[in-house]
């Protein structure tokens, strides 16, 4: 799997995240302070450039009230 690939994805999962917190009204702060990430962190993964760790995916899934498969699905 080339670069491109991976960055196919992390865009995608990116836009997906951002979608999800917009749609249940967090800004980055409060949602990152939800995960118990940094905003940062949050932000970079909007963006596409962040390789998010599974255990982050998790935390993520579980601060929007969805799983892990429903925040990956169609990806």
């Amino acid at each position: 799997m080339g670069m491109s690939s991976h960055s196919s994805i992390l865009e995608r999962f990116g836009n997906r995240v951002r979608q999800l917190r917009k749609a249940r009204g967090f800004s980055q702060e409060s949602f990152a302070d939800k995960c118990d990430l940094d905003r940062t962190y949050i932000s970079g993964i909007e963006r596409g450039k962040r390789n998010v760790a599974l255990c982050n995916i998790e935390a993520i899934a579980l601060a929007l009230g969805i799983t892990v498969s429903d925040l990956t699905k169609d990806l």
